[in-house]
């Protein structure tokens, strides 16, 4: 036999759940279609711009970034990194513009699998096992979007 309590708590998750199909089912078709070409921009930007923020966070802390680098092996540290921020910042661009998009995000993406394998592959440590999947899910954006392009509002359409 339930208590009381569970038995108003079992309600309560039921009202809650009535609440939010009836929501959910009585949304305005017209409401999503309209936003619904929205939405290559909307991950343009998401995607394009994290990019762009780390080039130019490469730029602000060269030094930094060098000396990571280097501590993760790389020859030529100073050159990788310059590499590393323009990909960055012009792959961010043309992914944001949806100009030459399947160029940037092509760039990009190898660039992720790239940093991928040579800073995330520690897979004894959650916290780099995590980067890299997260770069896996990141890669799969850009691969869309190498597929099927920038979308409706874009400098290309």
């Amino acid at each position: 036999m339930r208590s009381p309590s569970s038995l108003s708590i079992n309600l309560l998750y039921f009202n809650y759940y009535q609440l939010i199909t009836k929501i959910v089912t009585s949304m305005n078709n017209n409401v999503v279609h309209t936003l619904l070409p929205f939405a290559p921009l909307v991950a343009r930007v998401l995607v394009g711009g994290m990019f762009l923020m780390g080039g130019i966070q490469k730029i602000t802390g060269f030094a930094g970034m060098v000396l990571f680098a280097q501590s993760a092996g790389l020859p030529s540290p100073e050159l990788a990194i310059t590499i590393a921020i323009v990909v960055e910042i012009l792959g961010g661009l043309s992914v944001i513009l949806g100009y030459r998009i399947f160029w940037g995000a092509l760039a990009l993406g190898i660039f992720t699998i790239a940093a991928s394998f040579i800073f995330h592959t520690n897979f004894a440590d959650q916290v780099q096992q995590m980067f890299f999947i997260k770069n896996m899910g990141i890669v799969a954006a850009l691969l869309y979007m190498v597929r099927f392009g920038a979308g409706q509002f874009s400098i290309e359409k």
